[in-house]
């Protein structure tokens, strides 16, 4: 993690370092074309990061054209999940580096409402390819998840997060 801010920091500087009259406008701010780079960049390395963690766990999952990695460990039951269904589930989420954040087994089942209830792009994208029953691992890079800030309590800048979930109750 440590490496990939520093590489960040360094890009950013190096940005600005080399662009016409940085040296004496210290206060300029990257511009647009300039972040997009930037951002394709960090992209482009939570794959990876990922894709070695697949890889390393010898993992079969599938990547959504968001980049949400997924495997369905069990179909479950009845319809897919989709919005205003009331979800009950259990979960562990944790980072690469298998440092736990947050689990049911500490704080209880999850209980949300599909597209209503705040929770990460990527788990929410993630229910929506499960039933009543089933159970996935999902693999939500920062962009999908809590970005740049975290979650200003377990989960840091630019986590990726591993969820392991199984869905307990669905209600229309």
């Amino acid at each position: 993690m440590r490496a990939g801010l520093t590489a960040l920091v360094l890009l950013t500087l190096s940005i600005a370092c080399s662009s016409p009259g940085a040296q004496a406008d210290k206060s300029r701010v990257p511009g647009r074309n300039e972040m997009a780079e930037l951002n394709k960049y960090l992209v482009r390395k939570d794959r990876e990061r990922i894709q070695n963690y697949i890889e390393r766990k010898k993992l079969e999952m599938k990547e959504t054209p968001s980049g949400l990695w997924y495997i369905i460990k069990s179909e479950g039951s009845g319809e897919l999940l989709k919005d205003r269904d009331v979800v009950e589930f259990e979960y562990d989420c944790s980072m690469l580096d298998g440092t736990e954040c947050y689990s049911s087994a500490e704080l209880g089942p999850k209980a949300i409402v599909i597209g209503k209830t705040a929770i990460e792009p990527g788990l929410d994208q993630g229910l929506r390819m499960m039933r009543k029953g089933g159970e996935a691992m999902f693999i939500i890079p920062p962009f999908l998840a809590w970005g740049l800030p975290g979650d200003g309590k377990k989960i840091p800048s630019r986590a990726v997060l591993v969820y392991n979930v199984k869905v307990t109750n669905v209600r229309q």
